[in-house]
């Protein structure tokens, strides 16, 4: 989630940034423009002071001519701008340099024209620091209400363009730092906004998988979501108390229907006394009363094992798995069977008596339906962030659809229900896996039978 809206807010941010960069940018500009030209339309208005007292038939004439002309060559050589003042009819008054004319077309043609109706010419259009533009500036000379002249200074525009491109530089460096800032405060507030999303999301998996005591801690983040945490926690709660009272239920009812059958099963072998020996349905009576005190014991089992916490330590998983073969090892020989493990040396977090008991209730099943001169094969291995144990039986397997149904409480194959067994064996082992943080899983077997992975973290679930 956070991939998905952190750039969302940068890009807002960024947009933000830029709507505001942009005309402050434009701005700047303007500003360096208008100042250049209000500086040339007082220089203009001061050249127009002294060009109004030339004329062409007075005495004094031409010392002010000469005055003029030398106030316009001081100007262009200090500071490079040309200025010139011409006459109704183009013909130069003064000007500097010498060879500096009227221009014919464009836009100081249009500022003279404006000029001579005793206006003066507009401001220029921008000027972009990638443009070599110029910028000409004309203002009238007018004698007894008259306009006699016009005044245009054509200045270069290289300075002008240099210090709009300097506050452009300092406007973007001022954008990029506003940029990190806000990437930075993108940063906090997604982490401040997601980090009861995280807690909520490690405490679901966590029950998921069995840990029912997780919970999530209402302190930070939004409010909304602080109630959410809150509600979770309600619901958590109320959920781990159905199971608890589920769990209780069937390990009440499996201890107490103990005694009652106990009783019956001592009934029946009383009232076997009185029957001839040999009697079928006495027979029968009597497997099916076993059949229902192992199941019983499975239940408890199973009530035990999904209410327990787990012992979770550093393990040796290796010789875990050998020490159980090794006990396993009679069963097999009795039956006919090969029973061989191979793998390394692995350790991982784990209960040693449940991954013991899970493994046994694994091994039994799997000698149980692999016939005589099979082999059940156990290997111990690595993958990733687990440890694992592959039981790999020399049975006839499960199709897929059975394949599905593994693990259920109570199912069995329709192929089997003539083997002992409560159907209850594989829950237990998943209840234990399951509260250690381990799984079992099931496939079909190479090249033949069923695969039965169980697998066990190799860091401590509190890191």
């Amino acid at each position: 989630m956070r991939t998905r809206l952190l750039p969302l807010l940068i890009i807002l941010m960024a947009a933000v940034l830029l709507a505001l960069g942009f005309p402050l940018a434009v701005s700047r500009a303007a500003g360096q423009q208008q100042d250049v030209v209000v500086d040339r339309i007082d220089d203009t208005a001061r050249v127009a002071a002294l060009a109004q007292f030339v004329t062409e038939s007075t005495t004094g004439s031409q010392d002010r001519r000469r005055v003029l002309a030398g106030e316009l060559a001081r100007y262009y050589s200090v500071y490079g701008i040309r200025a010139g003042v011409f006459y109704r009819d183009n013909r130069p008054m003064a000007r500097a340099p010498q060879n500096w004319t009227v221009p014919k077309e464009g836009e100081g043609r249009q500022a003279f024209e404006e000029a001579l109706l005793g206006r003066r010419s507009d401001d220029p259009e921008q000027v972009w620091p990638w443009q070599d533009g110029r910028l000409i500036v004309a203002s009238p000379v007018v004698r007894d209400g008259d306009v006699v002249a016009v005044v245009v200074t054509d200045s270069p525009t290289g300075q002008m363009r240099s210090r709009i491109l300097r506050g452009w530089l300092v406007i973007g460096a001022g954008e990029v730092v506003a940029m990190l800032v806000a990437v930075g405060a993108a940063f906090r507030l997604t982490g401040w906004v997601l980090l009861p999303v995280r807690v909520l999301d490690a405490a679901t998996h966590d029950i998921a998988t069995g840990r029912m005591k997780s919970r999530v801690a209402a302190g930070g983040g939004p409010p909304e979501l602080r109630r959410l945490a809150i509600s979770f926690n309600e619901m958590a709660d109320n959920v781990e108390d159905v199971l608890e009272q589920q769990r209780a239920f069937v390990a009440d009812a499996s201890h107490q229907l103990r005694n009652p059958l106990a009783a019956l099963l001592l009934r029946i072998e009383l009232l076997a006394l009185e029957l001839p020996e040999g009697n079928a349905e006495i027979a029968s009576v009597r497997t099916e009363g076993k059949r229902l005190g192992q199941v019983l014991d499975d239940l408890l089992d199973l009530a035990l094992a999904e209410h327990a916490e787990a012992d979770l330590r550093l393990t040796d998983i290796g010789e875990l798995v050998a020490e159980r073969v090794d006990a396993w090892r009679a069963v097999a020989e009795e039956k006919g069977v090969r029973l061989s493990e191979r793998g390394a040396a692995v350790t991982a977090w784990a209960d040693p008596v449940a991954l013991s008991s899970a493994l046994d209730a694994v091994l039994d099943n799997a000698l149980k339906f692999t016939p005589a001169g099979e082999t059940v094969t156990v290997t111990v291995g690595r993958g990733g962030e687990t440890s694992t144990v592959v039981v790999n039986d020399g049975g006839p397997g499960l199709a897929d659809d059975e394949l599905a149904r593994i693990g259920d409480r109570f199912w069995r194959s329709n192929r089997h229900q003539n083997v002992k067994g409560s159907g209850l064996g594989l829950s237990i082992s998943r209840a234990l896996l399951s509260a250690g943080g381990g799984s079992i899983h099931y496939a079909h077997g190479e090249p033949s039978g069923l695969r039965v992975t169980l697998s066990v973290p190799r860091s401590s679930p509190t890191a």
